[in-house]
């Protein structure tokens, strides 16, 4: 059996927008390490080799011709990107690929991410019924969230497709445009399980030992609720909690409008980078923050300084508005740390066992069930325990093994 991953996003830096990035190269790896021979078709590094082989995988950097000339990164230059992707990739991936497998008899599962490869899947699905081929390959195209829905024909894709989905939230969402999806959730990647640095850990928490450390990573954006959490901030230091929220944003416009909310609500707010990877790096860059209220980490925080920060924080304010999935909560409890998501798409967070849960935007609420925690370490301990519990059941080979392959099998029969 052979995988074929089409996504925008992939390994490369170049390719690193958000969590599709994360999610494609958790899934190859996974499938590649089962001993699956894995292909990832992705916009990658213009720089860096068209075919890239790691064993059972396979990188395909594509449009690189078109890369060159927007080096900011994978969705500069979309538009282009796009329409390369659709109009060359399925016949190559046709004839170098799938025609040698499937002429030795091997089947195939096509696996397709967000709008950007809609349409390469309607000419994968044309190309396959010209040639005779498509009961031979199995194709799922996957949303990760609602983006791009109004440039999508779904009658024709769901001729062409099954369609999936990361959450039941988005499954409802997608009954809006007529789709009946199924559910796949997103996994972990194994190195999301590594014990983050006690060293690191005992350091950040002795650093701010007086003061409610609280960290958040999302993009600067309205769905994240990034302005109920400055509002989180401002009661806080109203109660005299002493709070810091370590932030990390990402390159959005919107990310002016919370640093000027900080402001407005007389929240200082300092700015620290870095350049040197993992835990020392950033914490070297906190020292000396001061009587900051709000610092806004504007480096790369990488896995090894994120397991540090999710397990040293006393909560991971992952309380999104419209939250597909909702990895960041899930690494959260991964880490051994405390997660505060939204009540959209996070299917694994069950309110005080494993995580807190956030129905409103009212700051008091979050302060409610926060402060039962802090007042009651056997709760503390037995949530985390519990939120570690729940991530194991979210690892990659997990998901791949308990979902992915019987949906696969399930198709493959049914013809």
């Amino acid at each position: 059996m052979q995988f074929h991953v089409l996504s925008f996003e992939g390994p490369d830096a170049y390719s690193r927008a958000g969590g599709l990035a994360t999610r494609v190269e958790g899934l190859t790896e996974t499938l590649a390490s089962q001993g699956f021979e894995t292909h990832l078709w992705f916009v990658g590094d213009p720089d860096l080799p068209g075919h890239e082989s790691r064993g059972d995988l396979h990188l395909h950097r594509w449009a690189q011709w078109i890369s060159k000339h927007h080096p900011e990164g994978v969705y500069e230059g979309e538009t282009g990107k796009h329409r390369e992707f659709t109009a060359t990739l399925p016949p190559f991936l046709i004839r170098e690929r799938l025609f040698p497998h499937l002429a030795d008899g091997g089947g195939a599962v096509i696996l397709a991410e967000e709008w950007q490869t809609a349409d390469a899947v309607l000419h994968l699905h044309w190309l396959l019924e010209y040639a005779g081929l498509r009961d031979r390959v199995s194709i799922l195209w996957n949303a990760n969230n609602t983006f791009g829905f109004d440039r999508i024909s779904w009658p024709a894709l769901s001729e062409a497709a099954t369609i999936t989905t990361v959450s039941r939230y988005m499954k409802h969402r997608m009954r809006e445009v007529g789709v009946d999806a199924l559910v796949i959730p997103n996994g972990l990647s194994t190195d999301a399980f590594d014990s983050p640095d006690r060293q690191a850990v005992a350091e950040l928490r002795g650093r701010f030992r007086n003061r409610t450390l609280l960290t958040k990573m999302a993009r600067w954006d309205p769905d994240k609720r990034w302005l109920a959490s400055v509002e989180i901030v401002a009661e806080m230091k109203r109660q005299d909690w002493r709070p810091l929220l370590i932030a990390r944003g990402g390159a959005e416009p919107h990310g002016e409008d919370v640093l000027r909310a900080a402001g407005a609500r007389g929240l200082r707010v300092v700015e620290r980078c870095w350049d040197r990877p993992g835990s020392a790096g950033m914490l070297a860059a906190l020292r000396e923050v001061g009587d900051a209220d709000i610092v806004n980490l504007r480096s790369y925080v990488d896995p090894d300084a994120r397991r540090t920060l999710f397990r040293g924080s006393g909560a991971v304010l992952a309380n999104s508005g419209h939250e597909p999935f909702g990895l960041v909560g899930l690494e959260t409890m991964a880490a051994g740390g405390i997660a505060c998501t939204g009540c959209s798409g996070e299917d694994y967070a069950v309110p005080g066992q494993n995580a807190l849960v956030l129905e409103t935007e009212d700051p008091r609420e979050f302060m409610s069930l926060y402060r039962r925690l802090r007042t009651d370490p056997a709760a503390l301990r037995s949530l985390r325990r519990a939120g570690q519990h729940t991530a194991r059941r979210y690892a990659w080979d997990e998901v791949v093994e308990r979902v992915l392959l019987p949906r696969v099998e399930l198709y493959r029969e049914a013809g």
